[in-house]
C-alpha cells in the first residue's frame, strides 16, 4: 500500500466524501438520537444480541465483498479496493464459529431486513458498480472508526477474553485507523464521476442509511405488537390463576411467562443488532 503521506490532500466541500457527509446529515441525526443506540453505548448488550449482529453482518459483507471483488477493476471501485486491509468476511466467520461451532452456517439466523439490504448490494454490483462507493465508504469506515468503540463495549459487556469472538473489530492490516481513513477519502475523492453519477452515488448513500432506518421501524412495530400480545396473555393468565390453587397457579405462571416473553425478548435483541449497525455508520464521519 502506498504511503499515506504521499496521498494526503486538502479535503474540500466539493469532494465526494464531504458531499456524502452533507447528504446523510439528517440520517446521522436520526441515528444518533435513537435511545436504543445510546443504550448499547452504555454497555447494555447481551451475547444473543451480539450473535445476531454477527449473523447480519455476515450476510451484508458477503454481498458487499463479493460485489467489490467482482468489480475490482471498475474505474469507480479500483481506487477504494482494499481487500487485505478492510476485508471483514473471514473475521466474521471466525467469530460465528466461536459462538456457534464449526457448523455455524447451518445455525445462523438472518432477519428479513438484512436480506433486503444484501439484495440491494447485489443489485448495485450488477447494474451500477459506482454505487458501491457509497456502501463501502459507509460500511468500512464506520466499522474502522465506531467499531473500535463498539469492540471495547462488547468485550466488557460479554466478558470476552483474548479477543475470542471479537475478530470483526480487529483490522490487523491497518496500523493507524485515522491515517488510513485519510488515505481512503483521498482515493475516494479521486474517482471521476459525471454529475449524474455523483448525484446518484449521494442518493445511494442516503439509501444505505434508510435501509437501516427501515429495519428500526420494522422491528419497533414488531416489538410493539409483541408487547401488546404479551400483555393480553398475562392478563388472561392472571384471570386463570385466580381460579386455581396457589401451587398449580405458580407453575403455570412460570411456564406461560417463559413462553409469552420469548418473542419480545428476541425482537429486542434484533433491535440491538441494528442499533450496532447504525452506530458504526455514525462514527464513519
Amino acid at each position: 500500500m502506498e504511503t499515506i503521506e504521499k496521498t494526503q490532500t486538502a479535503i474540500t466541500d466539493s469532494d465526494l466524501s464531504e458531499q456524502i457527509k452533507a447528504a446523510t446529515k439528517d440520517s446521522h441525526v436520526r441515528a444518533e438520537n435513537t435511545e436504543l443506540m445510546l443504550s448499547y453505548q452504555r454497555g447494555d448488550v447481551s451475547q444473543r444480541q451480539y450473535q445476531l449482529l454477527l449473523c447480519s453482518l455476515y450476510k451484508i459483507y458477503e454481498a458487499l465483498e463479493e460485489e467489490m471483488d467482482r468489480n475490482a477493476s471498475h474505474d469507480a471501485v479500483a481506487p477504494i479496493y482494499f481487500p487485505q486491509e478492510l476485508g471483514r468476511l473471514e473475521s466474521i466467520g471466525k467469530d460465528l464459529e466461536h459462538f456457534y461451532g464449526q457448523d455455524w452456517k447451518e445455525k445462523i439466523t438472518v432477519p428479513a431486513a438484512t436480506l433486503r439490504y444484501a439484495s440491494r448490494l447485489r443489485e448495485v454490483g450488477r447494474d451500477h458498480p459506482e454505487y458501491l462507493v457509497a456502501h463501502a465508504y459507509t460500511r468500512y469506515l464506520g466499522d474502522l472508526s465506531g467499531g473500535q468503540v463498539l469492540g471495547r463495549i462488547t468485550q466488557k459487556s460479554l466478558g470476552l477474553k483474548n479477543g475470542e469472538g471479537l475478530s470483526f473489530f480487529s483490522f490487523p492490516g491497518v496500523s493507524s485507523p485515522n491515517l488510513f481513513k485519510q488515505l481512503y477519502r483521498s482515493r475516494m475523492n479521486s474517482i471521476e464521476l459525471t454529475a449524474e453519477q455523483r448525484s446518484a452515488v449521494l442518493s445511494e448513500a442516503v439509501q444505505a442509511f434508510e435501509l437501516n432506518v427501515q429495519v428500526f421501524n420494522e422491528l419497533q412495530d414488531s416489538v410493539s405488537r409483541a408487547s401488546e400480545t404479551e400483555t393480553e396473555m398475562r392478563q388472561r393468565h392472571t384471570q386463570h390463576t385466580q381460579s386455581t390453587t396457589t401451587t398449580a397457579g405458580g407453575d403455570a405462571c412460570e411456564s406461560l411467562q417463559s413462553s409469552s416473553s420469548l418473542v419480545p425478548r428476541f425482537l429486542r435483541a434484533l433491535l440491538g443488532v441494528f442499533v450496532v449497525l447504525a452506530v458504526g455508520m455514525v462514527y464513519a464521519f
